[in-house]
């Protein structure tokens, strides 16, 4: 028996459900947690009495107002000295901070001040004291008690950022979720106002911070996944729409198009595409005369050619070069110096229904969540027990698969490799929720490793690399073990 790569196996169960080495890509952010309970603690206020102000919120400021905290003074002058002049550009800020500086306990930033992002570079002394805040309000125990609170929060978001990732990749015909070492990224941050989503693009993260809404922001989501993977393909096209860039005149006519579009073409540009093919997606060709008049000129000439694109076999990777060079600078500034921008701005629908509270955990749910607390105290008797209980109190398959998935990790703990392959193969039988088929695969490559069948490693690894949903942490053992079964 190789336990040399046995012992690999069980430091990806020792670490299968720490936070935060394998967030996933619908995850929370302990260090972003922190940065919104420090600013609540301080005076952050915004939309508390909004009716989609998560109850969560409320809590954690009301358990942070009970403790003593000496670090809190110094957090609430820094707090007033970098007041913004909207409740919105004060969160901004934040977010961007717990971007960019490290994990907890040091939320260190690790880089030269020429790389570290503007709005960021007036918060770099915030660091020593979240650092100090950290350990005195007791963070870390804070953040574990709102696991089931932020978990159920995400489950709602699970399939439908799915099904709409799936729905631009099948359209855009993506093999992959984008360039090789890009990564995107979202977050559910409850201790901020609600209905907010901002976007961040950090050298190879795009990252999504969502907070609480009436209903989850699909439509967000699937925007900001749009330019994840189209923002690329224009930076690549660059000497092409140099060449488009006169049309650029004709947007600085919209009065309500941000300044951001009327001095990035480049953007404009990408965001002219998505536009027409939200328009596709959704069905409704009425959204480009919109988007036209709102000041995306680009618009109506990509909506007019997306069929052709949709009737050929290329990726949208390959297909680009020539959709852009297709533009018609004679022919496009004819049809924009007719267009008559809109005198006011379009209206945005609001959201104002409120949220349902976060219902307790109850039955199966409660037990899996205990089991999986006790498997992380490594308590690993009682974790089985109560595993097995869950495949006795629901039918729901992916319950079930999460209960075999951690008897499986038990397995491979106790050393019994045989039992924990048996396991891991149920896993999969159950419709897991990707993040767990994920760990499956790459636990099971890593059993046939074992077992010296490098040709099944290798597909384990290439199926876990090819789940939607996947962690990075599971995407990056799946990577490694994909090199090792391949190496002769």
């Amino acid at each position: 028996m190789n336990w040399f790569l046995f012992s690999a196996i069980l430091t990806i169960a020792l670490g299968a459900r720490a936070a935060p080495a394998e967030l996933g890509q619908l995850d929370a952010s302990p260090t972003l947690f922190t940065v919104m309970a420090a600013i609540n603690a301080a005076g952050y206020d915004a939309e508390l009495s909004s009716p989609n102000t998560h109850p969560l919120r409320l809590a954690i400021r009301a358990d942070l107002a009970r403790r003593d905290i000496p670090s809190l003074a110094a957090i609430k002058e820094f707090f007033r000295q970098h007041r913004k002049s909207t409740d919105t550009a004060d969160l901004s800020q934040y977010i961007s901070f717990a971007l960019t500086c490290g994990p907890p306990p040091d939320f260190a930033i690790a880089m030269r001040d020429v790389e570290i992002p503007p709005d960021v570079s007036p918060l770099k002394e915030l660091s020593p004291l979240l650092a100090a805040f950290y350990r005195e309000a007791h963070i870390e125990e804070l953040w574990k008690r709102s696991q089931p609170a932020i978990n159920q929060y995400i489950a709602r978001y699970h399939a439908p950022v799915s099904e709409a990732v799936l729905q631009v990749n099948t359209y855009l015909r993506q093999q992959t979720s984008g360039f090789r070492g890009r990564h995107f990224q979202i977050f559910i941050e409850l201790l901020a106002a609600p209905n907010q989503v901002q976007t961040r693009s950090y050298g190879n993260e795009y990252t999504l911070a969502i907070t609480p809404s009436a209903e989850p922001r699909i439509f967000d989501v699937r925007h900001a996944y749009l330019h994840y993977l189209l923002d690329p393909l224009a930076t690549r096209n660059q000497e092409i729409l140099d060449r488009k860039k006169g049309l650029t005149d004709h947007a600085q006519r919209a009065r309500w198009l941000d300044d951001s579009f009327k001095t990035d073409f480049l953007l404009l540009t990408t965001e002219s595409l998505i536009k027409a093919v939200e328009a596709r997606l959704d069905h409704k060709p009425e959204a480009v005369q919109q988007a036209l008049l709102d000041g995306y000129i680009l618009a109506p000439y990509f909506a007019e050619h997306l069929p052709a694109y949709e009737k050929q076999e290329q990726g949208m990777l390959f297909y680009y070069p020539d959709l852009v060079k297709g533009i018609d600078l004679v022919k496009e500034d004819a049809r924009l110096s007719k267009v008559v921008f809109h005198s006011e701005p379009a209206a945005r629908p609001a959201l104002t229904t409120p949220a349902p509270p976060p219902a307790p955990l109850t039955g199966a749910a409660k037990t899996l969540d205990e089991a999986e607390q006790l498997y992380t105290a490594r308590d690993l008797e009682k974790a089985k027990k109560l595993y097995l209980d869950v495949l006795q109190q629901t039918d729901r398959k992916p319950m079930h698969a999460a209960a075999w998935y951690g008897l499986a990790r038990i397995a491979t703990l106790e050393k019994d490799p045989e039992t924990a392959e048996r396991l891991f193969q149920k896993t999969l039988e159950s419709e897991p929720e990707p993040q767990v088929k994920a760990w499956a695969l790459v636990y099971l490559g890593k059993l046939s490793l074992l077992a010296g069948d490098r040709e099944q490693a290798g597909k384990y690894f290439q199926s876990a690399l090819q789940t939607d949903g996947a962690s990075e942490k599971a995407r990056s053992e799946a990577d490694k073990g994909l090199q090792q079964s391949s190496k002769q």
